[in-house]
């Protein structure tokens, strides 16, 4: 397990060092676009309506009085009056989220995977063992998956820190399981797939609950926007271009990590089918 920690830390540097790529650099751009375009959009044709059904449902539901007296109670009361936008916002972040994945999954990681391969292991055999309708599908199921759980963790949001900590965790899990199928699709095999997963859960969901937390600040900034409603989509707009950067410096440091795992692993098979002569 040591090494394997250590193996992470690696592949953090490298992608860290490679995050500063001319290329890798513009090629945020395209996702960061795309993202904006949708949401302006969705903002504009749906948030309006998503806050007066929340309106509404508390209205019918009594939820006022209990929320603001719970605010009151933990000395938050000032947040009376921006529950609703705020509840709104909530729902909306996993979407947002997902957003980012999917352009990331489909713009960035093939050209990420290029880079990396090309540069630095240009050796390693592309068995092609995942397909587009498998990521979908992991990206759909994950999906379903976290928002059920996202849901269910609203309430924590009463206790900032521990809604940042279980937000960490929950999206570290999400990245960790769509990002690994993505990067190993074409270098990996369907059985070397799960065998790296298995040998390598732990350093994987590590990567994942660090990137987690490092995606907490675009949802920190995409919640200011209750509070600086002048300003809302200039800071909608910062937290998407933050996405997409921490997206993207995850999806690299999953492509160091996994096509070095992947690289070792195949290295270790090679020697236990064809083992050195023992010289008498």
């Amino acid at each position: 397990m040591a090494g394997g920690f250590s193996s992470v830390l690696r592949a953090w540097g490298r992608a860290f060092g490679a995050q500063w790529h001319g290329k890798l650099l513009l090629m945020s751009v395209a996702p960061f676009l795309l993202a904006v375009g949708v949401w302006a959009v969705l903002l504009y044709l749906g948030l309006q309506p998503l806050i007066d059904f929340v309106h509404a449902t508390f209205s019918q539901y009594g939820v006022f009085s209990y929320s603001g007296s719970l605010l009151s109670s933990l000395g938050l009361g000032a947040l009376k009056t921006v529950v609703v936008p705020l509840i709104a916002m909530l729902l909306l972040l996993p979407l947002m989220i997902l957003t980012a994945l999917i352009f990331i999954g489909v713009i960035a990681m093939p050209v990420i995977l290029r880079h990396i391969g090309g540069r630095h292991y240009p050796q390693l055999e592309q068995r092609n063992g995942g397909s587009v309708l498998g990521s979908v599908g992991v990206a759909l199921g994950g999906m379903a998956a976290f928002i059920g759980l996202w849901l269910l963790t609203l309430p924590l949001y009463v206790f900032p820190p521990l809604a940042v900590f279980v937000q960490a965790l929950l999206w570290g899990w999400l990245t960790s399981r769509m990002m690994v199928y993505d990067v190993l699709a074409d270098y990996a095999s369907a059985d070397e797939r799960r065998q790296l997963l298995a040998g390598h859960r732990w350093p994987l969901i590590a990567i994942g609950v660090v990137s987690g937390a490092a995606g907490a600040l675009p949802g920190a900034i995409w919640l200011g926007g209750v509070m600086a409603v002048v300003f809302f989509p200039f800071l909608a707009a910062a937290s998407i271009w933050l996405y997409v950067l921490v997206f993207i410096f995850t999806a690299l440091w999953f492509a160091y990590y996994c096509l070095e795992a992947l690289a070792r692993m195949r290295a270790a098979e090679a020697m236990k089918a064809d083992p050195a002569p023992v010289e008498l």
